[in-house]
């Protein structure tokens, strides 16, 4: 028997050497798999044919810049599922639908043969709502951008615009009782929650929709987010996040009638909950009708009339006005006569007049609001405060500002102007409706300084499918006018005319018509309003997840207050089965006050026990406010530095905020009276934060 050698250690080393080098110089000269951005993962695998177009060319851009940031647009207000709002037929035709194109883009039935039935489209574009009804594949009436009764959110268009650089889109569920149960056609009930459920399901069925598309669930460029982190690794991967809100008029059957609420605070627990659990994180209060949340800011012209009607028909109410207490005012009331709405008011009532002067809504936010704008805060949720009355938002304002809350939005031009830097200095976010690249654009500039001070970005509200009316055509003669194609804002894609079926769109000649000429929009107002508007657009969705993220992480402070000793220069005593004593206003029950007698240089001391930090300082005034006082501090009791002071206090809730300074004793020392009483604290509080 013959016996081989064994190879020596060197020898299957050198053996192993080679190889690996034959290896690699086999993996070298082989093809090489396709990277994902050669694969085009922004195109689907199997679209619907036949489908609308999107006439985008190019890899959607993914990933952070230098400082690690997200990029890219923030519409902050849109209604993608609006037509299964208001009992299903107010809007016409779907963003998507497994049957194709042609089933969801088509007109409702009473729209057939003329439009002569489009009640709505009447009522809210005028002349006879006699249109051509066929949308896929003609097109010819619609969508326009004065066309607001048909579908403008096809799923397709949103591609564009997230083709086109958008990054973050909030998705308003939205619906109205009232409007739903004096339309005359419908398919289903008007109960506002039940319709907000639909549409959030039906938004989680579009994500799926478009998931199938790329291979499955999680695959699609559309995903629905419910936190900032989550919002941001989205935009990192160069998707559209998508947030849900609620934009209502009567949330949680939260309604009032006569003045006496429907709701209680366990309904707007069990509702707030129902709705985080949906993936809801941010919401209107109150929407057009006064509600047993807060008063509104009114609608103007015959629209105004119209929705006072509804208001009527809501609650047994008119709107009521009363001349505002400030600078900032509502809109003003709806004048206009509106007959095919006063048609709907029962036999000898009308429409009241109102007196010129009178700008603001006598209803503010009711004790049932403010629980539920501190139940958002307890769940991280962010307010939207367009819609409310002066009233209304300036108590959330109060609220928001007690607790260093940053979670405040103005997302499509409805909250007073004058209130922007109260909202950027909160942490807010602020968003400009969809109007003309003109009037957009100048409106930018007006504010451009105050997001300079606070550095932000910019963000617009499409309010698409929400019945206000979008850009018109500049025209084609325009000097200036959208050149295609064009390049996105981030240069790696190439923007042309948006044809779907036998329809294109040109922004020029044709407006905003629908949602996919959001690019062509924006490359207008680069054009009209100059490259550092769209720049301010563009990091918009940065500044929108920087407030989510700080609403997410907001803590509480320790009231340092709670309970503390406290005395004061007087007390009234008149009422001897009441006690105004000064620790009246530190005993955590709002209930009670402490109240001085009636004279201006009053104080109330409280001493922490220690020394502690203080940055703040809350006051929570009774109808016998101050005027004029400061916020003193100390260390010993008996040597008074001013921390803070007015001389224009209106009472309600006021927020000292200082730089953090070390103190025992805390002295709110009343100089001058709002009232003919003296000063009435019912709670103060005291933070470190």
């Amino acid at each position: 028997m013959v016996t081989m050698a064994r190879p020596s250690y060197s020898r299957r080393r050198l053996i192993a050497v080679l190889s690996l080098l034959l290896a690699l110089v086999a993996m070298a000269l082989a093809p090489a798999p396709r990277a994902s951005a050669e694969s085009g993962w922004w195109i689907p695998a199997a679209r619907p044919a036949p489908d609308s177009g999107i006439n985008v060319t190019g890899e959607p851009f993914k990933g952070t810049d230098a400082q690690g940031r997200v990029r890219g647009f923030v519409d902050a207000h849109d209604h993608l599922m609006a037509n299964e709002g208001f009992g299903g037929r107010l809007i016409c035709g779907k963003p998507f639908s497994e049957l194709g194109v042609a089933d969801a883009l088509k007109d409702c039935p009473e729209h057939y043969p003329d439009g002569t039935l489009a009640i709505f489209d009447f009522i809210t574009k005028g002349g006879d709502g006699k249109h051509d009804p066929v949308g896929w594949p003609t097109f010819q009436d619609w969508p326009a951008h004065d066309s607001l009764t048909h579908q403008q959110n096809y799923y397709a268009w949103v591609e564009r615009a997230w083709r086109g650089g958008e990054r973050v889109l909030v998705n308003d569920l939205v619906t109205n009782g009232v409007i739903c149960s004096v339309y005359f056609f419908k398919d289903r009930g008007c109960d506002e929650m039940t319709a907000i459920r639909l549409e959030a399901q039906k938004t989680y069925d579009m994500q799926a929709y478009i998931d199938k598309m790329y291979g499955g669930p999680g695959k699609g460029w559309f995903r629905i987010v419910t936190d900032s982190a989550q919002a941001r690794e989205v935009v990192r991967q160069g998707k559209l996040a998508v947030v849900l809100g609620v934009e209502t008029s009567e949330p949680f059957g939260c309604k009032q009638i006569l003045d006496v609420a429907q709701c209680s605070k366990a309904d707007i627990d069990r509702g707030l909950d129902e709705l985080y659990g949906l993936g809801v994180r941010s919401m209107f209060l109150c929407h057009k009708f006064d509600n047993a949340l807060c008063g509104v800011r009114f609608d103007e012209g015959a629209l105004g009339t119209a929705i006072n009607v509804g208001q009527f028909l809501s609650t047994g109410t008119f709107w009521q006005t009363e001349a505002c207490a400030g600078p900032q005012h509502d809109n003003p009331i709806g004048l206009a006569a509106a007959p095919a709405a006063e048609q709907q008011l029962p036999q000898g009532v009308a429409v009241p007049a109102y007196a010129g002067g009178a700008q603001c809504n006598t209803r503010g936010l009711t004790d049932l609001g403010e629980y539920a704008v501190r139940g958002m805060m307890q769940r991280k949720m962010m307010l939207e405060v367009d819609h409310m009355s002066v009233k209304a938002a300036g108590r959330a304002f109060d609220i928001l500002e007690s607790a260093s809350y940053p979670g405040v939005l103005s997302s499509h031009s409805w909250m007073d102007s004058a209130w922007t830097e109260r909202l950027y200095k909160l942490g807010g976010f602020a968003a400009q409706y969809m109007s003309g690249a003109e009037a957009f654009s100048a409106e930018a500039r007006r504010t451009d300084a105050l997001r300079d001070k606070y550095q932000v970005g910019y963000g617009y509200g499409t309010d698409m499918n929400g019945v206000g009316g979008w850009p018109g055509p500049r025209g084609a003669d325009t000097p200036n006018p959208v050149k295609y194609p064009f390049r996105s804002t981030d240069g790696g894609s190439l923007i042309d005319r948006q044809t779907a079926g036998q329809r294109t769109w040109d922004l020029n000649t044709d407006g905003a018509a629908h949602y996919g000429l959001v690019p062509d929009w924006i490359e207008d107002i680069r054009l009209v309003g100059g490259q550092d508007v769209v720049d301010d657009l563009f990091r918009g969705a940065e500044s929108y997840l920087r407030t989510w993220g700080a609403s997410e992480n907001h803590r509480a402070g320790v009231n340092l207050a709670a309970g503390a000793s406290a005395s004061a220069s007087t007390a009234e005593w008149w009422n001897p089965f009441v006690s105004f004593a000064p620790g009246r206003a530190v005993d955590g029950d709002p209930g009670t006050r402490w109240a001085s007698e009636w004279s201006d240089d009053q104080w109330l001391r409280i001493d922490l026990g220690s020394s502690q930090l203080v940055r703040r300082v809350t006051l929570d005034w009774e109808r016998a406010y101050g005027k004029a006082y400061r916020v003193e501090l100390s260390a010993d009791g008996v040597n008074w530095t001013t921390a803070w002071s007015t001389d224009t206090g209106d009472g309600g809730l006021d927020t000292a905020g200082f730089a953090g300074t070390p103190a025992r004793y805390v002295r709110v020392h009343g100089l001058q009276r709002g009232t003919q009483w003296g000063y009435s604290l019912r709670e103060v509080g005291v933070y470190s934060t």
